[in-house]
């Protein structure tokens, strides 16, 4: 088709993204597909601001799209990882109980755990605790071994590498920022910044603009993007120590945030975080960021207040916290006492795409949206950098279906003639 300039167009080149692009081109060779990413660098936002944790799938509701992709996408980011020399270590964490309060909530995580089938879990006293991380003070833990560290930015960079295989056709560009979509009979122009694509179908993996690029697609999202930033502290050269891989506390099940923790990155340095703050900016990393935009369409749904008025003290809590090292330290010192004022250092800052549903309700779970020729990644929230290749997996499974992808693409005239060249070319050398 003349005016088609690639079958598919995947928006969005964070980490989901590029899964999704990946899977679907491996998935079905011949394809032509782009992926538009409007910053001047892939994976600029959550995939680049993240802890960089490989999740086990330990918390997540047995049966949930969280958990089945967690579990699965994790073992296949580490095969990935090892056979692209991308840096990674499995290193293990351990989540700790402090009080008598938390020990019924631990007891529920291992009942999640078994579910979710992660193994080599087991519940451990306080004693063994230290034995793992010897600055660590707990009553009680549960030892996850399967849980380890990984640089997400260098899997997307793989991945982008992989995507535009030579003779594939396949393109990752950047500084293309997506300003609206005008339909045709037979297809779809995506008009960015720069130039227009011509396109059968579009897959919509936006992260933190993801309900604005619905809209723009005249699809109704059904839930709001509210961003939460995240502060980190590091922990300084002489205080690395206290720190071998990774400590959390035990999460409240009320909250999607897994509460401030410790991890050792790839590069030797131990991140302290994050906490949870509502941000004013979608993209705002800074404690006082403000985009009046972004402010509006978060402050003017109505969701937000049911949310603000239902957990009023835990977010007062967190932005204490945001503001004063000394709260953020007692945070911290909950679960190594030995901490000081002088161990840790202000950090880097994420910003989490939160989906929002109408009556203020935090939307846990995977939330994907199709209409007519696309699809519409509504709620990717953590673990979705570790489940990431197994959530391309499930996109693929979708667009198959959805859009009636064909698992091969017939070759063009051209194309046969060159291999039919070729073949015969080989022949000759061979006799």
């Amino acid at each position: 088709m003349q005016n088609v300039d690639f079958e598919v167009i995947i928006i969005g080149g964070g980490i989901v993204g590029l899964a999704s692009a990946y899977k679907i081109a491996s998935g079905h060779p011949g394809i032509r597909l782009a992926v538009l990413e409007k910053e001047d660098a892939l994976a600029a936002h959550q995939t680049g601001h993240n802890s960089g944790v490989i999740h086990s799938g330990l918390y997540y509701k047995p049966g949930s799209a969280k958990a089945r992709t967690c579990a699965k996408g994790r073992k296949e980011l580490v095969n990935f990882a090892a056979e692209h020399g991308i840096a990674h270590d499995i290193c293990g964490k351990v989540i700790v109980a402090t009080n008598e309060k938390e020990l019924g909530r631990l007891d529920e995580l291992i009942e999640k755990g078994r579910a979710n089938e992660i193994e080599g879990i087991e519940k451990i006293g306080a004693e063994r605790i230290e034995e793992i991380e010897p600055a660590c003070r707990g009553i009680a833990g549960i030892w996850v071994p399967c849980t380890g560290i990984i640089d997400f930015v260098q899997v997307a960079g793989k991945l982008a590498e992989l995507i535009e295989a030579p003779g594939s056709g396949n393109k990752v560009l950047t500084g293309h920022e997506v300003a609206g979509f005008e339909r045709h009979d037979f297809y779809t122009k995506v008009v960015t910044n720069r130039v227009g694509f011509g396109t059968k179908y579009v897959i919509n993996c936006a992260g933190l603009q993801c309900d604005r690029v619905a809209k723009l697609d005249g699809v109704e999202p059904g839930v709001r993007i509210i961003p939460f930033r995240g502060d980190y502290y590091e922990l300084t050269e002489s205080a690395r120590d206290k720190v071998k891989a990774l400590i959390y506390p035990v999460p409240d099940p009320a909250f999607p945030f897994l509460g401030v923790h410790f991890t050792r990155m790839i590069d030797g340095s131990v991140e302290c975080g994050p906490n949870a703050v509502f941000s004013f900016k979608r993209e705002g990393y800074g404690k006082t960021d403000f985009s009046l935009k972004d402010a509006w369409d978060s402050l003017a749904h109505w969701g937000t207040w049911r949310m603000f008025m239902k957990n009023w003290m835990y977010g007062l809590g967190e932005y204490r916290r945001a503001f004063s090292k000394k709260a953020f330290l007692r945070g911290l010192q909950r679960l190594i006492p030995s901490l000081g004022a002088e161990d840790i250092k202000p950090s880097k800052a994420g910003v989490r795409a939160q989906a929002l549903g109408p009556k203020g309700e935090l939307i846990d779970d995977f939330f994907i949206k199709r209409e007519r020729n696309s699809i519409h990644v509504l709620n990717a929230p953590s673990p979705a950098a570790t489940a990431s290749l197994a959530i391309g997996d499930y996109i693929n499974e979708i667009a198959t279906e959805h859009f009636g992808l064909k698992k091969g693409v017939e070759k063009t005239d051209s194309q046969k003639a060159k291999k039919k060249r070729k073949k015969k070319g080989r022949y000759k050398r061979e006799t």
